[in-house]
């Protein structure tokens, strides 16, 4: 059976988290996912040992490739687009290719003669992505960044932690992932359906700034409504509501309880013998008695004895769970979401599954993360050079 995005061809320019994960998941559904990498550490990237180290542990290692899900359902190959010879195989490959993804600073491509213009012209179907941390314009369109940034500027990061304490970072999560990749594989599909319809591609302007705000569209909606702020550990899902927090536990472990509803509120209250505390749930000025009481009662079990007494009682419960407790998880195995893909060399390796579940054409792993160019030469004796060709390039310095 054909997965969902069998016989589109996607050129993957991305390094860092957000490309790299939006085309793993394109290469998931079907998508013939060719990295286009590096000939080599250049720029200033090439005076610090220590990026020269990790370029080489994270493209060259064969175990760390084997692993490593965001480079899975990939080719590669490594072409110097500083080099005009590496740039008319580039234009090859986008004469036949569905999608370009690429995550340069804005205007990069331009100067490297790969951008949507230029490519638009070669193959007026192509759809082309660009993600970048505030977009293609306005007063930061230059501005370097990481995730931290452009979830302070949207006005997440100031709404995660505890009252009174600075914000907690939650990991590149936001930006990185949803903002940017997840955005990305939305609007490269939407403008492959678009193309059904009007016969040419078009561009896609993906900033992370602009995600992250996006995410928090019910929030801004309350605000735009009522003119209140939400506040760091106060609001009712970020910490401000005892009902819906995480607590430790007797073994030093934490269980986190999501009661907001009044009937989930009610069960919780009745299993912990303290009815008298029910009627209390809208009264502001009894949440810290109902934290304080909550702490107390949760340090006296252990997390999996309150996670069995209130999976019982149909409260929302659940275990915070380390990283290695999450993959032997029963639900996360039941749903697939630690799968085994074999390795040529390394036989069974473990991944991270696929979370979109299509019922007809469902996704698959079939390869993992390739070595640097690794299908250089398969690539291009594809496209017609001969050895003596691919020799002459590799000369030049065109390709690696």
């Amino acid at each position: 059976m054909p997965a969902p995005l069998e016989g589109i061809k996607v050129l993957d320019l991305t390094r860092l988290a957000p490309g790299p994960y939006c085309t793993m998941i394109l290469g998931d559904l079907g998508a013939d996912v060719l990295r286009i990498e590096e000939t080599g550490v250049g720029g200033r990237r090439a005076a610090s040992p220590q990026d020269q180290r990790f370029v080489h542990w994270l493209h060259r290692s064969e175990r760390t490739a084997a692993y490593n899900a965001l480079g899975r359902n990939k080719r590669s190959i490594a072409l110097n687009l500083k080099m005009e010879e590496a740039r008319q195989v580039f234009y090859r490959l986008a004469e036949g290719a569905d999608v370009v993804v690429e995550e340069f600073r804005p205007g990069v491509v331009k100067r490297l003669g790969v951008d949507y213009e230029t490519l638009s012209r070669i193959n007026p179907r192509i759809v082309y992505c660009s993600i970048t941390g505030y977009g293609q314009d306005g007063p930061y369109r230059d501005r370097p960044g990481h995730d931290i940034n452009y979830i302070s500027f949207s006005g997440a990061l100031e709404l995660i932690g505890e009252e009174g304490r600075p914000p907690a970072i939650p990991l590149n999560l936001l930006a990185d992932y949803a903002g940017g990749g997840m955005n990305g594989v939305i609007g490269i599909l939407a403008a492959l359906l678009a193309r059904e319809k009007t016969g040419r591609g078009q561009y896609i302007d993906i900033a992370m700034t602009d995600g992250v705000v996006n995410l928090l569209a019910a929030h801004f909606s309350t605000y735009l409504n009522t003119g209140v702020l939400i506040h760091r550990g106060k609001d009712r899902v970020n910490g401000g509501w005892p009902e819906y927090s995480a607590y430790k536990t007797k073994d030093g472990k934490y269980i986190s309880l999501g009661c907001l509803e009044p009937w989930f509120y009610e069960n919780l209250f009745k299993a912990l013998g303290r009815e008298d505390l029910i009627p209390l749930r809208a009264d502001e000025s009894k949440m810290g008695e109902i934290r304080a009481f909550l702490e107390r009662a949760i340090g006296t079990k252990t997390r999996d004895e309150w996670y069995e007494l209130f999976s019982r009682e149909d409260i929302c419960v659940g275990k915070v769970y380390t990283m290695d407790e999450v993959l032997e998880d029963p639900q996360v195995q039941h749903r697939n979401m630690v799968v085994e893909v074999e390795h040529p060399t390394l036989g069974k390796v473990k991944q991270v599954g696929i979370a979109v579940k299509l019922s007809e054409t469902p996704g698959r792993i079939e390869r993992t993360m390739p070595l640097w160019g690794e299908h250089t030469d398969d690539v291009l004796r594809g496209l017609g050079y001969n050895e003596r060709g691919i020799q002459a390039l590799r000369e030049k310095g065109a390709i690696k």
